[in-house]
């Protein structure tokens, strides 16, 4: 069926929302831009007359599209290379969707996306259409075509598979600008007692390089193993400025809701540093370096414009 101007308008003013729910529930900015579309696509071909709520036709729809897609995904990350973390996504990007509670930040951020991935794909969707969205349980019941006892049920166990996450402590962008900084300084200076004193104890750190760039494959564990790890990854050498293409640019950011450091290269972002902050310390560092997710933050990257550095090489 033909579109009208009006039907195509009315698609984009809940594309920003679509693609925000499509972005909690896959953990990926690209496929999420990519069931947006698929949406989008069903929206044009269905007689749109007999639609009462479109915005609620849409979120179904885009929700039984992600169902299929979580659903593969969970056969793919078991042969996943290595470690898997989300795609970053900087701040001000409309994929991250409201951030007006404690609970729709936290339904964004690196770790809560990357604990939600142990959520079966129903309790993945439950969780985040209440958490982050504000659905009540008789609407998700009616997504999901299930009852709405049976949403409750799954709501709670899902709150119970999340709930020894560790809550962030929230640090306005100042704050968190001298974190990041912090952090540079301490990774850069060859000397492993600055981060030392940054991180928890009981501190971990992830890389996700996808078996496209090294990454250690298994997690850092403790504030020591941690600072030794990240004083040889920000040890400049010969070999590594080879391996991402030029000399690196370090700049400090936000992805995600959270502070994080950023790695440029002639405008492609080649690593992101996300820190997962409490009131302790710095309680995670999460590193991206697959390349085929640092697409979309690239993009991100590329149409912000020119922005000074935190230092350049190393």
């Amino acid at each position: 069926m033909s579109l009208s101007t009006r039907e195509a308008d009315l698609f984009e003013s809940y594309r920003g929302r679509l693609e925000a729910i499509a972005y909690r529930l896959l953990g990926s900015a690209s496929d999420a831009e990519d069931a947006v579309q698929d949406a989008f696509l069903r929206w044009h071909a269905v007689d749109r007359e007999h639609i009462e709520t479109p915005e609620a036709w849409l979120t179904k729809v885009l929700t039984n599209i992600c169902l299929n897609q979580l659903t593969s995904a969970r056969a793919r990350r078991e042969t996943y290379v290595g470690q898997w973390l989300p795609e970053p996504v900087l701040a001000g990007d409309r994929m991250l969707g409201p951030a007006d509670t404690v609970e729709q930040r936290e339904s964004v951020s690196m770790a809560m996306l990357a604990v939600m991935e142990r959520l079966t794909p129903n309790e993945r969707v439950v969780y985040v259409l209440r958490e982050a969205f504000g659905y009540s349980h008789r609407e998700v019941a009616e997504i999901l075509d299930l009852t709405e006892v049976n949403c409750q049920q799954i709501y709670r166990r899902a709150r119970q598979h999340v709930s020894t996450e560790r809550s962030r402590t929230a640090v306005d962008a100042e704050a968190a600008r001298r974190i990041v900084e912090e952090f540079l300084a301490a990774a850069l200076s060859g000397d492993t007692e600055p981060l030392i004193r940054l991180l928890t104890d009981d501190a971990v750190s992830i890389a996700d390089g996808g078996g496209k760039v090294p990454a250690r494959k298994t997690p850092v564990l403790g504030a020591l193993g941690i600072a030794r790890y990240l004083r040889e990854v920000f040890r400049g050498t010969k070999v590594k400025r080879d391996l991402v293409g030029g000399v690196p640019s370090l700049y400090v950011v936000e992805v995600n809701g959270a502070p994080a450091a950023l790695v440029e290269v002639d405008g492609r972002v080649y690593g992101v540093f996300g820190l997962d902050t409490t009131a302790e310390g710095v309680a995670a560092v999460h590193i991206q370096l697959n390349p085929d997710k640092l697409e979309h933050i690239t993009r991100q990257w590329r149409a912000a414009g020119p922005r000074r550095p935190f230092t350049v090489g190393w």
